[in-house]
């Protein structure tokens, strides 16, 4: 099968391959294999432990938690061959990636394009290194769906900014170091209007209050600025030129929120073996036909979508950076997320109903929550209304009509 990583001798490939190896024998513990990222949960990073911490530096100090992000800024400076040799190598030990969160996400890889010199080597490390949380400052209590209705308003004062509004469903921002933002700096203009700011989550006139969820979690907040100064220099790119940034990094969160390009499987244990422990097994098949057959759908799903998301990924990538393709990803792989969120609680039958109590293994009260928590992924990032519309507008040319 054809590669889509560009050209590179396997010599190199090989040594390279050698040298993965032996960095995550030494610094991977193996009582890591199955857990996940502290700094990227919704529950926030206050459960990372001193072994978890270890492992972060350890990836961040050779920044292969942003392994083809330049090595100038602190990133890993890897072709996307031997990116795709560092992920097959810690697939195949169980390691995850400890350096997460929005800053990888969305926030690094706009702030690359778009940022001054003087803000890349400000920000960037710090996202490398996982040492700096960054949270988003898009929807408004009255302007969800409708982003470019937001009202925060950023007011010049000469060399600096003051910042007045409210921003709604701030994820992580109680745990947040910073946040980049939209503001209105221009109230005669609707999307010209906006511009892209990064704002300290510590300065005085911001204030954070936690939402609570139906599955129990409060992974995101209301966040006010009530005036609240922001340095000149925190300006991204132009005033007015928000609009085009923001939707950039948009398209970044969607390819990320679908788990687009992703080498690993979903957390947690397969649906087969799921399925064998909780229904049973026959000759070694689940018991079970119907739900044999729906398990086996649903990986073929996963796995052809994995590989059009990789494919998607590096055409992206070569033509200079994500595109609305990504409004695809997202659409597809949430769906797919849901879809195995279903089958698990399905599987689990009377297990896959308990909220608290004894009789429940945390296991099975951590999957109700997921598959709770799983139902608000097809609207936060842009629903999948709105992303019905991108496609349909911006990918196969249709029109509104009257």
């Amino acid at each position: 099968m054809a590669t889509l990583a560009e050209p590179q001798a396997g010599s190199a490939l090989d040594d390279f391959r050698a040298e993965v190896r032996s960095f995550l024998e030494a610094n991977f513990p193996p009582s890591l294999k199955g857990k996940g990222n502290a700094l990227a949960s919704v529950e926030g990073p206050t459960r990372e432990t001193p072994e978890m911490t270890a492992w972060r530096k350890a990836m961040g100090e050779r920044g292969w938690g942003t392994p083809t992000w330049p090595k100038e800024y602190g990133g890993g400076g890897l072709s996307k061959a031997e990116a795709r040799v560092l992920a097959d190598e810690m697939a195949r030990v169980g390691a995850w990636n400890p350096i997460g969160g929005m800053g990888v996400m969305m926030f690094g890889p706009t702030l690359l394009e778009y940022g001054s010199e003087e803000q890349k080597r400000e920000h960037i490390p710090g996202i490398t290194m996982g040492e700096v949380r960054w949270c988003q400052g898009y929807s408004e209590p009255n302007a969800g769906s409708d982003l470019a209705n937001l009202q925060t308003f950023a007011a010049d004062a000469g060399d600096h900014y003051v910042v007045n509004g409210q921003k709604t469903w701030t994820s992580g921002g109680q745990w947040a170091d910073k946040c980049f933002c939209l503001v209105r700096t221009d109230k005669s203009d609707k999307h010209k209007g906006i511009s892209f700011l990064l704002i300290d989550m510590t300065a005085p006139g911001v204030e954070v209050k936690p939402i609570k969820m139906i599955s129990g979690m409060s992974p995101f907040c209301e966040t006010f600025f009530t005036d609240v100064k922001v340095p000149k220099e925190n300006l991204v790119g132009q005033e007015g030129q928000g609009w085009t940034i923001g939707k950039r990094l948009l398209q970044h969160e969607r390819t990320n929120l679908s788990g687009g390009g992703s080498r690993l499987q979903m957390s947690g244990p397969s649906l087969a073996d799921l399925a064998k422990k909780f229904v049973g097994e026959e000759d070694g098949k689940i018991a079970d036909r119907d739900l044999r057959a729906r398990i086996a759908k649903w990986e073929m799903d996963w796995r052809a979508f994995q590989l059009t998301a990789m494919r998607v990924m590096a055409e992206s990538k070569a033509a200079g950076g994500v595109s609305e393709v990504s409004s695809i990803l997202k659409t597809i792989g949430t769906k797919l997320g849901q879809e195995r969120s279903e089958l698990i609680i399905e599987i689990e039958g009377l297990q896959g109903l308990g909220w608290e109590g004894e009789g429940y293994s945390q296991e099975e009260l951590n999957n109700v929550r997921a598959w709770l928590f799983g139902k608000a992924t097809t609207i936060y990032g842009g629903s999948t209304e709105v992303q019905n519309n991108i496609i349909a507008k911006r990918i196969l040319g249709m029109l509104d009509h009257q």
